[in-house]
């Protein structure tokens, strides 16, 4: 049955260069000798140590619990020794270093004892679902790194489950390649978040340039539908536009709900999840495997055989990047995602992290100074294909003359920073790069704001609380009767005891 399918504003073809890394089967890469895992692989607080250096771990062990709500544990993704708890490069746009865990492997790859007590996930009430999703490690696999087990427990209630497998960004292919390789892992795993988000129905989103990908879906459900008649799914094969693969756009795309501005997908009744992730849920809690590896794209003109390998999470990409160069490789550049979205490799010692999710090789340009830029000749380009309906030459003029609160009221907060704005501007001006700024610099205001809030706080409640000490011992003078001594002494006192304070 053909389903209807609303269109976002917007939005660009792009050539997708899939072929490269999408004719050959997922690889598994070797475990390399040192593993470097970051404890902040994801949104929100970086996770605390629990191990010790000089400590043997194990495969799938806890080493870091998460320090917050929004956080997420670490585990070991290979057995060894703990060599190193310390700051080292990470593969983050900022360039700067992070703690790190730095696990010796042993060459063993021993795995930790399985949990003979963990119930069958079909028998498991929902909140325990939640707490084991959260134990296993899991975040947003699709780029965002969002703790899976938060977002899986919404405000309110939600009628629509969405699994993204809507993979627009040029290069990129490892979902392609994970929904040709394991359909029944992710349909079964979206079977299981019906239940557990309690949604009536199920939409796995594919994009139409897929077909193979779709095609392995399509049998699959065929099964899954039979075991379960009940079930609302389906295989929905969308338009191939950048960005589609957008959460707010794919929602807009199947359901022609509009998620408000600063709003979220729950907000409308939905609920979206990468296939990537929806495959990790289905590793945690049916085979009870944490999440210690992923499926990395590694593709360009700089690769000799692009492919998609699995890789532990924490293997250095230097160790890679020596394994599939090319002989005849100089002066490569290295990004971190694809070229819309990805960024430039900071430091080639990074390791491979949760949100690695492609590794873009490509020989540097015969001029390697960077085009300059030219100024706005108010064209309307990149108003036309902003898919959020935003007025990007104004958010331009507005950061770049640092009237951030005017850039705010004009809604930089739902800037998805796709780049689709920079891609067609003819002066060539990098616009996402001065929303990032501007995002950062009120974002550090905040930070400051909320920080001179909380001293002011603490200012007025210690002075509440002198003057409240200053109370009561003139009342404990005046129920022994003592007379008042004179305010000098009474000056001297107080100046003694603020001190103190």
């Amino acid at each position: 049955m053909k389903r209807r399918l609303w269109s976002f504003p917007g939005g660009v073809r792009l050539p997708g260069f899939k072929e490269l890394s999408n004719r050959e089967a997922i690889v598994p890469f070797p475990i390399p000798r040192f593993i470097v895992l970051p404890l902040a692989q994801h949104a929100g607080q970086p996770a605390e140590p629990l191990v010790a250096v000089g400590e043997r771990v194990l495969c799938g062990q806890l080493i870091a619990r998460p320090a917050a709500l929004v956080s997420a544990p670490v585990h070991a993704s290979t057995s060894g020794t703990v060599v190193a708890i310390e700051e080292r490069p990470v593969a983050h746009r900022s360039g700067i270093p992070q703690r790190c865990i730095v696990i010796e492997s042993d060459g063993l790859d021993e795995w930790l004892p399985p949990n003979a007590d963990e119930q069958d996930p079909w028998r498991t009430p929902a909140k325990q679902l939640v707490e084991r999703i959260r134990d296993a490690g899991i975040v947003g696999l699709g780029g965002a790194v969002f703790p899976s087990a938060v977002k899986l427990t919404p405000a309110k209630p939600v009628d629509t489950l969405i699994i993204n497998g809507v993979e627009c960004e040029p290069y990129i292919t490892c979902d392609d390649l994970l929904m040709r390789s394991r359909p029944e892992a992710v349909l079964r795993g979206a079977r299981l978040l019906l239940e557990l988000t309690g949604a009536r129905r199920c939409r796995v989103a594919v994009e139409d340039n897929k077909p193979e990908a779709a095609g392995a879906l399509e049998q699959a459900l065929a099964q899954v539908l039979r075991d379960d008649w009940a079930a609302d799914m389906a295989v929905v094969q969308v338009p191939t536009r950048f960005p589609a693969g957008g959460e707010k756009q794919l929602i807009r795309v199947l359901t022609g709900r509009e998620v408000p501005s600063g709003g979220l997908p729950f907000q409308v009744g939905v609920v979206c999840v990468n296939v990537g992730t929806v495959a990790a849920i289905h590793d945690a809690l049916f085979e009870g495997r944490p999440l210690i590896s992923r499926i990395v794209t590694v593709t360009g003109d700089g690769v000799a055989a692009p492919r998609n390998y699995e890789m532990r999470l924490g293997t250095p990409i230097r160790e890679v990047l020596e394994q599939v160069l090319r002989e005849d490789a100089q002066d490569m550049r290295v990004h971190i995602g694809g070229p819309m979205m990805g960024f430039a490799l900071p430091d080639d010692r990074a390791p491979v992290a949760k949100g690695t999710n492609c590794l873009l090789v490509r020989a540097q340009p015969a001029e390697t100074r960077p085009a300059e830029a030219m100024p706005c000749i108010r064209c309307g380009a990149c108003v036309e294909v902003c898919p959020v309906r935003l007025m990007p030459q104004q958010l331009y003029w507005h950061a770049r003359a640092g009237e951030l609160d005017k850039a705010q009221k004009q809604h930089l907060f739902d800037c998805i920073e796709c780049g689709c704005c920079a891609h067609v501007c003819p002066s060539r001006i990098p616009l996402v790069q001065y929303y990032q700024f501007a995002k950062h610099e009120l974002r550090e205001a905040q930070r400051r704001a909320r920080k001179a809030e909380l001293a002011r706080t603490r200012n007025e409640q210690r002075q509440a609380r002198l003057e409240r000490q200053k109370a009561e011992k003139a009342a404990k003078r005046r129920s022994r009767g003592k007379p008042k001594r004179d305010e000098g002494a009474e000056a001297a006192e107080a100046n003694g005891d603020e001190a103190a304070a």
